[in-house]
This record gives C-alpha cells, structure tokens and sequence, in this order.
C-alpha cells in the first residue's frame, strides 16, 4: 500500500511503482505501507525451531487445564502448546503425552515442568517420562533456583554432529519474573551440578564438557502480570530489562544461538500482542484466556464465571505448593470465596504454633466454614495423599506439628483447584480460579462480537484472531504515523466469524 499525495492531501494507492525519476502523471509517494501478515511477527528463530507458523504459545496451566486438546489445537493452527502437568499423576501425565503424540505425530509440543522444591524426586520422574517418550521440549515454571532434575533434562539431548557442531536435542522454554532467575536460565549449568550428573552416570562425559559452552534455556518467557504464579511485574518495566540483561550475557558467552526472549502475562488482545512484539519479544504467551476456551481441561461453570470477569475481578491468594513460604498466586475474586478462606489459614499458620494452640473458637469456625470438615478427618486425607506420594512429609509432621498444620491447611488449597475443574456442587464457593487480568481485557475486547460467548471461544480461533488483529494494527500505526486522516478506515480489530 502506497500513501500519496495528489492535490495537497494523503490518499492510498494499493498499486503503482515507486521512482526517483518524476513523469507526467507521478505523484509524490510520502510512505509505503508493507503488507504484514500474523506470520511476520516475532522472530523467525523461534518459529523455526518450534516448527510453528506463528510466534506464539499456548503456556501451561496446571491440573490439566492446558489439556491434551488445547496441545493439539494449537499444534494443528500453527503455534506451539504446553500441557499443564503440574498436580497431575504420573499416570495421567503418561496418558496425555500418548494422546498428543498419536494426534500430532513427530511436531513439538511443551509439556510444563512445575517446580517443586521439597519434592525434587517428583521433578527427577517427570523428566525421566519425558525423556522416554522423547518430548523436546519443557516449559520450566516457577522455580526459585535450578534443580537437577530440569539440568539434566538439558544436558541429557546433547551431542556433536559430523562436522563437531554441539546438537541441542532437549529445548527447555522457561518463565521468569525476577532478573536474577532469568540469569541462571541464561548463563551454562552450574559446574558442580554438572559433576553430580556425572557422576551418578545421568550424563556423559562429552555431554558434561557441551554444557560449559550453551545456555540452560533456549528461550525465556518474561511473565508480567499474569494468572496463577506470579510477581505481578509490568511488562513494559520488566521485558526491556531482561532483553538487555540477555544482550550482557550473550556478549559474555558468545552463544552460537542467542537465547529469544518472549512476552506473557496480561496478553489477550491485538493490542498487547502487537506491545510485546514492538518491544522486541521474539514470542508471545498466552494463558488466562485460553481456560476460558471449550478445550481447557476445566468446567463449564469455571468458563462462564471468566467470561463474565472484568480487569479488576482478581486478586492474590496463598498458593497450595509453597504455601509455608508464603508465596502466593493470582486468582478470580468473583464469584468464589476461595481467596479469603485461603488468606485466612495462612494468618493461622502464621499465628499458631500448632492446631492444638488455635483457640476453640477459631478453630470450629475453620472446621465448619473453610474446611467443612474436622481437622482430624482432614489429616486422615493428607495421610492418605502423603503416603502414596511423598511419605518424608508425614516423618516430618510427625516431629513437626507446625508442619502438620500446614499440610492440613494445603488440603484444602490443593482441593479447590480440582473443585473447580469437577465443578462439585457442594464446593462452589471454595472454587480456586487461576486468572489474571488479562481475562477482564479479552472480555472487554470481544465484547458483541463472535467470541463473546464461551461457547464460540475456541483456542485456536482465539490465537489467530489476536495475531491477525496485531498485524492489522502494526499497518495501521504506520499509516497513522504518516499522517494520513482515518476516515472511513477501521481502527480497531473486531474478531469477525470465520
């Protein structure tokens, strides 16, 4: 598109040819506008590497949520997804890697990698599945340091091509908030780690020697404000900090591959997809959004209370996995009580040695309002859980009844989460919804058009739909910035059925 000038005003040509050289019927050519599709967006390396069309990804929500047919979906409309292992069994994780693989053949998909600090054993068994069914790559989220288990799925697809170049098998995408987590994502594995893997024969020798001269992530996800784990972090702070921490590290170790750095958190719209992008993210990540999206692993009743939220409905509550160290999630307000009962037990863990020490009082009102149940009833629950799982929680509860407390507080934590995705009548005040605010803002946007009802949200239409927005929009501020007037031309993006 050509923006001209003919009798002392802009106007578009939508063909012609561009010359230094003027004729008798030229007019003064001010802009050419490029004809940028959703597939020019982001960077090249990353959509190459993922096999993707697009510079975009479904992330992980936990419990099933990111499911199977979410993966897929998105595989099949030419972006990348993550299944949401976190909560999830090994069983059932095994189940849904099958059912991927047999949709999608040999294209990558992520499976999430949920840190779980007093649980690495669990880390060290996902990452032996993923290996065995040769998964390529793990959405690392998040994790407060590195852990063997993520070090070793690394270091484990390294190897050296004919011509001795390293070959990097196992892509690890990880999400990070904080610069100094993005650092050790960004710079080797750490050198005594390494050893250990070694010497316990998880790696090889020439795959201990690669690991001094790559990074431990391909890419790094900059989460803002998002759903679930999160800093609350602006993007627009925190996303040139980390580009330019990056540009440090690179200039330090000489990569062969520069580590991309992607967007997500508080995207869901055109217009946030075409920041991110203009900021330089090499990709975007979405999540909020696409729970509330027929193929999300949760409920039905879950998909309408997102579609009816607004940018202010969300809130931070205790999480249920680092509950003891106080680190808390972002989650719907509207429609559940969950947030507060959350905050409420983490005042008691707080202000109690013990359940013994919680006065009467208090402690039948925990029981009657919150858990709905006896402490005593809910600890034969957790020595259940415990026992099957990770049996060194119950020897420390045991000697340890601060701890105990704690463990039968998170039942109801880790409950509300798997209320939410059953939809169990009795417990939907108790429903914990992971979402931020960018749900409000993807409400707001489709609001009277095709997408507004959850019925129509289907995960890749939504993708496509705020990728072509982005580049509608790109072509529109060039055309703006030449000062040409926007009559008659449509502004904004509106998702149109397709």
């Amino acid at each position: 598109m050509f923006v001209i000038e003919h009798e002392g005003k802009l106007t578009l040509a939508n063909s012609g040819t561009v010359s230094t050289s003027e004729g008798t019927d030229s007019q003064p050519c001010r802009a050419v506008i490029p004809a940028v599709q959703a597939e020019d967006l982001g960077d090249a390396g990353f959509k190459q590497c993922y096999g993707t069309h697009l510079a975009y990804m479904g992330g992980a929500m936990a419990n099933g949520i990111s499911s199977p047919a979410m993966v897929i979906a998105l595989t099949r409309a030419g972006a990348l997804g993550s299944y949401g292992s976190g909560g999830m069994s090994m069983a059932a994780i095994e189940d849904a890697i099958k059912t991927i693989q047999q949709a999608i053949g040999d294209k990558p998909f992520a499976v999430n990698l949920l840190h779980q600090p007093g649980n690495p054993d669990n880390e060290l068994a996902l990452v032996e599945l993923l290996l065995k069914y040769g998964v390529r790559v793990l959405e690392a989220s998040a994790f407060l340091t590195l852990s063997p288990a993520i070090i070793y799925y690394r270091l484990s697809g390294l190897g050296t091509s004919a011509e001795g170049k390293t070959i990097v098998r196992n892509r690890i995408i990880a999400k990070i908030s904080r610069p100094e987590l993005a650092t050790l994502f960004m710079q080797p594995a750490d050198p005594k780690m390494v050893a250990e893997l070694l010497a316990s024969g998880l790696i090889n020798h020439e795959q201990a020697q690669l690991a001094k001269h790559i990074p431990v992530a391909d890419d790094i996800t900059v989460e803002a404000d998002s759903g679930g784990h999160t800093d609350n972090r602006p993007l627009i702070a925190l996303l040139p900090a980390i580009i330019a921490l990056r540009d440090r590290l690179q200039e330090q170790y000489g990569y062969p591959q520069t580590v991309r750095i992607g967007a997500g958190g508080g995207i869901s719209t055109p217009q946030a997809a075409l920041a991110a992008f203009q900021m330089g993210a090499a990709y975007i990540v979405t999540g909020s959004i696409n729970q509330a999206c027929v193929e999300s692993g949760t409920s039905e009743r879950v998909r309408q209370l997102l579609a009816q939220a607004d940018m202010a409905d969300v809130v931070m509550a205790p999480s249920a996995d680092m509950f003891e160290m106080g680190v808390k999630v972002q989650v719907l307000k509207k429609g559940t009580m969950f947030p507060m009962n959350a905050q409420k037990l983490y005042e008691l863990y707080r202000s109690y040695p013990s359940l013994d020490a919680i006065p009467a009082e208090e402690r039948l009102k925990l029981e009657k309002r919150i858990l709905r149940k006896t402490c005593d009833e809910v600890w034969v629950d957790v020595q259940a859980f415990f026992g099957r799982l990770d049996p060194k929680q119950l020897q420390k509860a045991a000697l340890d009844p601060k701890h105990k407390m704690a463990l039968i507080f998170r039942w109801y934590l880790g409950k509300s989460s798997g209320w939410a995705i059953g939809d169990v009548p009795d417990r939907h005040m108790d429903m914990q919804i992971w979402c931020g605010p960018a749900m409000g803002a993807f409400n707001a946007w489709v609001k009277d058009s095709c997408l507004e009802s959850p019925e129509n949200r289907q995960v890749a239409d939504v993708a496509r739909h705020i990728v072509d927005g982005a580049a509608y929009l790109y072509r529109i501020n060039l055309l703006r910035q030449t000062g040409f007037k926007m009559t008659n031309i449509r502004e904004n993006y509106v998702p149109q059925p397709r």
